[in-house]
């Protein structure tokens, strides 16, 4: 743990430092790894919630600006790789929507 005297020491201090509406997605995101491992135990590690069991890291998570992200580590990645491919049909439309959009906007600004 960081010897930064604004680092959260719970999860609690940490998700009520966001938004109500972060808060939520933060809460939900906690309360679904406690329901998978209800014996898990709740620490903050690299400044971020950290679920372990037995001593053992399992999961963290975080929220940032514009993301939260949930970090089962490089062993957790590889076993669900197959599952869950990268979307890359949503990335593409994503990124023609928001193409779309900067054009329609640069030519509102033009008006």
């Amino acid at each position: 743990m960081s010897s930064n005297p604004t680092a959260p020491k719970n999860i609690d201090e940490y998700i009520a430092g966001f938004p109500n509406s972060v808060q939520e997605i933060l809460e939900q995101l906690r309360m679904t790894t406690r329901e998978a491992v209800p014996d898990a135990e709740e620490t903050i590690s690299y400044q971020i919630p950290t679920f372990s069991l037995k001593g053992k890291y399992l999961v963290y998570f975080a929220a940032y600006k514009k993301h939260i992200g949930l970090y089962p580590a490089p062993r957790g990645v590889e076993k669900f790789k197959k599952d869950k491919p990268i979307p890359f049909g949503l990335i593409k439309r994503i990124v023609k929507f928001r193409v779309k959009e900067n054009l329609e906007r640069a030519k509102a600004k033009r008006k």
